[in-house]
């Protein structure tokens, strides 16, 4: 046995999960309000399959007036951080974020709000 070492064969197998967050609700429409008055909500932001921590920065959309001039009437801000953390138990924290807006003209729009992790994802 000394010359001829046994050799032994290993196969593994495993599968990837790509990190991925979840919004509650998924959709978020904003009720009318007077010109200059904010108007707010909350979404909880809900990570999955994230191995380490990351932190989420937000898009918002530029809107173009119709006098040319260009304006981003929505604001978005995290009450305890924007960074995903994995817990003890192997999970991802949820996230709270309010979402508002305010305008000193009169407007109405649909536009997504990009949240965008460290890996561009």
């Amino acid at each position: 046995l000394k010359d001829n070492p046994p050799h032994y064969k290993i196969r593994l197998s495993g599968t990837m999960k790509s990190p991925k967050i979840k919004f509650d609700p998924p959709f978020v429409m904003l009720m009318p309000v007077p010109l200059d008055m904010k108007t707010e909500t909350a979404i909880s932001i809900i990570p999955q399959d994230y191995l380490r921590q990351s932190r989420l920065q937000v898009i918002l959309p530029e809107l173009e007036l119709e006098d040319g001039d260009r304006i981003c009437p929505l604001t978005v801000q995290f009450t305890e951080g924007q960074d995903i953390v994995l817990s003890s138990d192997g999970t991802n924290k949820e996230l709270i974020c309010h979402i508002g807006f305010s305008s000193s003209r009169p407007l109405s729009f649909l536009r997504n709000v990009f949240f965008i992790d460290e890996e561009q994802n």
